[in-house]
Order: structure tokens, then C-alpha cells, then sequence
């Protein structure tokens, strides 16, 4: 039995031991407080795409802060479109008004209200930034950068995929994909999901419309009933939905579990969904 782990985004420049090392010290911890321990002979990989990540960001040129791209570039308009969309589902989520908003522009420089307009997009990340204290304004920014770069542009996507799905055997496998992760292993397994027994996502962004369209057509690549197990902290920007029937309506259904109480300072760190009990104990049945 295997399990394959894969990482999410801003990892770049890190050692993908320890990176790995970490994740099982957390699923360790997990395991622990559901009075198990890992199966002895389970054999755990960790594709490592960090590194390549980066590289492609150098070499398109997208910056985390997309204000000091020039307007009017392709580049800058595809990623702008995509970031309106995602931030405005974000707002709507944080419970966040217009007249927040409005409020937050200066009064000197007055802007038509909606996602249309830069400025009334940069207003909505600020008050993001402000309202969610666990959430920085350049996680967000960053976090956008990165998946529009992933889910827009396919030379990134097949060199990533082609990482992960190298680590893909013909042995039964668990698959654990976290934030931009879930959607790297979403994207793969549909490619064929070989002899997986479960997939599990935690983080996952994949229920936000504006990334769920970039992907076509949505289909559960595991035919087993409980095959796809989704756990969340509510309070985690980025897995804003449950990936239920309003927003990721599949067959089989996936199973999701909003419970989590994720302790990292951003509510959204892959340590804080390891070392759960729920999610521990649902690797560990997989691997029996």
C-alpha cells in the first residue's frame, strides 16, 4: 500500500525531505490522538513541483501583486478577469458589503461599484486582509497568481502533472492533495486513476467557480462510493466551499466534513489538517 502526497503552493526553495518529513510527523500526530499509527511496509512518496513552480513564475512574468503589471497586456487581462472573480466569491463568503467596500476607497477618487472596476478589486482584498486576520493579503494575491498560472496556462500544468503522476504505481494507493495540490491531483487522477483507493483534499479551492471552470467538464475520477473525502476549516479562505452538489455536483457524490479545526495561523496549513483525528483515521482505513 502507498501513499501519495502532494504539496501546494509556496514551497519553492524548500527541501523536499523535510517537507515530506513534516506532513508525517503531522499525520503521525493525527494518528495519534485516534489511538493508530501508521501501517508498518506503507510506502509514502512526495512528488516535489516546488521548485518548478517558481520557475514558471519567473518566466511568465506574473507577479504576486498584479498592480505593477501593465494594464492592456494579455497577461495582465486574463489574470485580472480570473482574480475579480475569485476575490468577489470571496467577499460575498467573508461577508463582506458593498458599502464595505465603497467606504474602504478614498473619497477623493470616487468608482463605480462592482469587480469590473481594478480599484473596487483592490478595496475587496484589503478588507479580506483586515476582516480575516489568519489570511495576509499577499497569501491571497499569491495564491491566485499560482493557480490562475496552473488552471490557464498548459505548459505549467503538463510539466506539474507529469511530476505527480510519475509517482503514480500500479500498487493501491492513497492520495492526499492539499489546496493547489487537490487540484494537481484532481487533474491527474482524471487522467486515470489507476488502482486508488481513496483521494482525500483538504484546503481544496475546488468548489470556487472561477477555478472549477478552468478545469472543463467536472467528474469524480474515483468510481467508489466514499472514494473522494473532503475535509475543511470553515474559516479556511481558500476551501470557501464544500464540494457538495451546488458547487462540485459529481457521481459518486464526495464526502465532506467541515469540521475541522484547523490550528495553523492561517487556518489553511496542511499541518493543521494532518494531525486531525477525522482526516487520520479516514487515511488509516484506506490503508488497511
Amino acid at each position: 500500500m502507498r501513499i501519495l502526497l502532494i504539496h501546494g503552493r509556496s514551497q519553492g526553495g524548500k527541501d523536499p525531505v523535510a517537507l515530506k518529513n513534516d506532513w508525517l510527523a503531522a499525520l503521525g500526530k493525527g494518528l495519534g490522538k485516534a489511538g493508530l499509527s501508521l501501517p508498518a511496509g506503507a510506502q509514502v512518496d512526495f512528488p516535489y513541483y516546488g521548485d518548478q513552480l517558481d520557475e514558471f513564475v519567473r518566466q511568465l512574468e506574473l507577479p504576486a501583486d498584479p498592480a505593477i503589471v501593465p494594464k492592456g497586456s494579455p497577461a495582465f487581462d486574463e489574470f485580472a478577469a480570473f482574480r475579480r472573480e475569485v476575490v468577489e466569491e470571496m467577499r460575498q463568503q467573508a461577508g463582506i458589503t458593498d458599502a464595505q467596500v465603497q467606504a474602504e476607497l478614498p473619497p477623493e477618487m470616487p468608482v463605480e461599484k462592482g469587480p469590473q472596476n481594478w480599484r473596487w478589486v483592490q478595496a475587496i482584498v484589503r478588507l479580506l486582509d483586515r476582516n480575516l486576520p489568519d489570511v495576509s493579503q499577499g497569501t491571497i494575491e499569491a495564491f491566485l497568481r499560482d493557480v490562475f498560472l496552473y488552471t490557464k496556462r498548459r505548459v505549467v500544468q503538463q510539466a506539474i502533472d507529469q511530476i505527480v503522476s510519475g509517482k503514480l504505481t500500479a500498487e493501491t494507493t492513497v492520495v492526499v492533495g492539499h489546496s493547489l495540490g487537490s487540484v494537481v491531483g484532481y487533474n491527474v487522477l482524471r487522467g486515470g486513476a489507476r488502482n486508488v483507493k481513496l483521494y482525500v483534499t483538504v484546503g481544496c479551492p475546488l468548489g470556487i467557480r472561477a477555478i472549477r471552470r478552468t478545469l472543463g467538464a467536472i467528474s469524480n475520477p474515483l468510481v467508489a462510493e466514499d472514494g473522494w473525502y473532503n475535509a475543511y476549516d470553515r474559516r479556511d479562505i481558500v476551501a470557501l466551499y464544500p464540494l457538495d452538489a451546488a458547487n462540485f455536483d459529481v457521481s459518486p457524490a464526495i464526502v465532506n466534513n467541515g469540521g475541522i479545526d484547523n490550528g495553523t495561523d492561517n487556518r489553511h496549513g496542511i499541518i493543521g489538517y494532518l494531525d486531525d483525528a477525522t482526516v487520520a483515521r479516514t487515511i488509516h482505513a484506506a490503508l488497511q
